[in-house]
């Protein structure tokens, strides 16, 4: 595996993962089992409120090739397939979602110890062109995002980022939606035996000028359950305890209390994954 600067999407992940992930109010349970030729066919199903939402996804892999297959409750076909390391570095995805015809896209990634570089279009006759570049290494790294839409000829979206990262801290600053919205974050291991970890999130929005902010950690108290909490400046509250009660199979209990409509019930989620 390259060790570099990764690619845009990796710029800031791991505080928003401390401070939004494995967060909900749904109920949410996952089944995977494995074919005895290989194939990993996972069903899901989402309940939000009064809809249930569900969806099949079948994986095959194929040397360096995996398709997925995902079939919703609106009765569209999902398909994703991914060749990794046609060259070295290089990975090559395509997808589309049935009936859609305009949904086709094409994606090249390419990963150096020194860059990294997505790009992806659509296929259609005036398609949006994305891409994306990040340059420098695993400890400081500057990277930037762009769509370009052929039919209109303007960039859909403009972004840039920055991170910095040690051994313990990693920081970043982003400008996106086209210079309208600011972003801070930073993700702190406090202690790497427990998985202790803080982090916050700050963004300020130009046009409106409001800032949010959230606060997160986590910890866990034992090798297969985890703790985690947050809380904003709009006095929301969120807490979850996730325990892993067999190798990959992890049950997630989350819930949100609004401390400044204390009068409202809290929102409680629940999320089920079983793996053989």
């Amino acid at each position: 595996m390259v060790k570099g600067p990764g690619l845009y999407p990796e710029i800031g992940k791991k505080a928003r993962d401390l401070v939004y992930r494995d967060y909900q109010g749904d109920h949410k349970f996952t089944l995977t089992t494995y074919a005895s030729n290989g194939v990993a066919i996972t069903s899901s199903g989402t309940k939000k409120g009064g809809l249930l939402l569900a969806d099949i996804n079948t994986q095959l892999k194929n040397n360096n090739i995996t398709t997925d297959i995902k079939v919703d409750t609106n009765s569209k076909v999902h398909t994703t397939i991914t060749v990794d390391e046609p060259a070295p570095g290089v990975k090559a995805i395509f997808s589309f979602i049935a009936p859609d015809q305009n949904s086709g896209k094409v994606e090249l990634q390419y990963l150096h110890e020194y860059a990294g570089i997505s790009t992806s279009l659509g296929l259609t006759a005036k398609p949006i062109v994305n891409f994306s570049g990040v340059a420098g290494n695993n400890q400081a790294a500057f990277g930037t995002d762009i769509s370009f839409d052929t039919a209109t000829g303007t960039f859909t979206r403009c972004n840039a980022g920055v991170s910095f990262t040690s051994s313990d801290l990693t920081a970043s600053l982003t400008l996106n939606d086209k210079g309208e919205l600011f972003t801070a974050s930073y993700f702190h291991t406090v202690n790497s035996l427990t998985n202790t970890a803080v982090g916050a999130e700050l963004t300020h929005s130009f046009p409106s000028n409001e800032n949010s902010i959230t606060i997160g950690t986590q910890h866990s108290l034992d090798p297969v359950t985890a703790v985690k909490g947050r809380v904003n400046n709009y006095g929301k509250v969120s807490a979850l305890i996730q325990h892993q009660w067999r190798p990959k199979s992890i049950v997630t209990i989350s819930g949100e209390v609004d401390t400044r409509a204390i009068e409202k019930s809290a929102k409680i989620g629940l999320a089920v994954a079983l793996k053989p």
